[in-house]
């Protein structure tokens, strides 16, 4: 019985040459490595990787091409044709990847670039892609919280802003309002953390690095100062210039800019006396 995933990498080895390639050995008959697929120097015997799919008269063949995705991926990919029946994607191999009509969110365009995650259609047996993400990602059992760093893709645009697929598992959203640069479908976003956690388990993401990690040197300073003084630092607006210089090594205006930032980050608050550090700040991120 053969144990070869299809639409994944395979360690196989070669079973036997014949004059259009080679055969890889599958515990049945023999997948087909095509000779134009063959890689230099490759000897009956050897064991290499090869990907596994159907062709178009659905047999099982290997190539040694690397596909942009591969089952249980989700990735963004062209159209490059469309039939009643559905959508073809150009997706690095030979024959493309097909979408159902009934994977579709809409009307899928030639040219146009779509989010889908590969499976493996239980009736054909084939690889094939999904538009319809939604029943892949869920949010019924986060495992994620707020404040934590997450890496995240984008999913698609909505009214309020960028739909993001979160770690591979959940979905959240990114507020048009907080995003100063173009996002476009399927881009990576590796610097991301959860900003908060709504009813119904709705994520609210932040771009970007959080808290004291976006902070510049003087704001650093600062916080960093306050952990060391237990959270509390008897220096404000009224403080004369050469003590906040002497204290901080910083002028006392750049030390006022420094303190209004982190007060409306929320990173401390202002007292008569003082300046204290906020209980909800991330301390354990601080420069040290």
């Amino acid at each position: 019985m053969s144990t070869v995933k299809v639409g994944e990498f395979n360690l196989l080895r070669v079973d036997r040459k014949v004059d259009f390639g080679f055969y890889m050995d599958d515990g049945e008959e023999g997948i087909l490595l095509p000779k134009r697929f063959v890689p230099s120097g490759l000897q009956v015997g050897d064991t290499i990787s090869v990907f596994v799919y159907h062709d178009s008269d659905n047999r099982l063949i290997a190539t040694t091409q690397e596909p942009l995705a591969v089952v249980g991926d989700i990735a963004a990919l062209k159209v490059v044709s469309v039939t009643r029946q559905g959508a073809f994607l150009d997706w690095g191999l030979m024959k493309d990847l097909f979408v159902p009509v009934s994977q579709q969110l809409s009307t899928m365009r030639i040219g146009g670039k779509y989010l889908v995650k590969l499976y493996i259609d239980a009736q054909t047996g084939r690889v094939a892609a999904t538009e319809k993400i939604d029943k892949q990602i869920s949010n019924d059992v986060l495992t994620v919280k707020e404040g934590d760093k997450v890496k995240v893709q984008v999913y698609r645009e909505s009214e309020l802003g960028y739909v993001v697929i979160v770690n591979g598992v959940h979905q959240g959203l990114v507020y048009k309002n907080e995003v100063f640069t173009h996002l476009h479908i399927g881009q990576y976003i590796e610097e991301a953390f959860v900003k908060k956690i709504r009813e119904a388990n709705k994520l609210d993401i932040g771009i970007g690095k959080q808290g004291v990690e976006k902070l510049t040197g003087d704001q650093s300073t600062i916080v960093r100062l306050l952990k060391m003084h237990k959270g509390f630092l008897p220096y404000h607006d009224k403080s004369s210039p050469d003590d906040i210089y002497a204290f901080f090594g910083m002028s006392k205006k750049a030390f006022k800019m420094s303190v209004g930032i982190l007060y409306k980050a929320k990173l401390i608050t202002i007292e008569e006396e003082g300046i204290r550090l906020a209980e909800e700040a991330p301390i354990e991120q601080t420069p040290q």
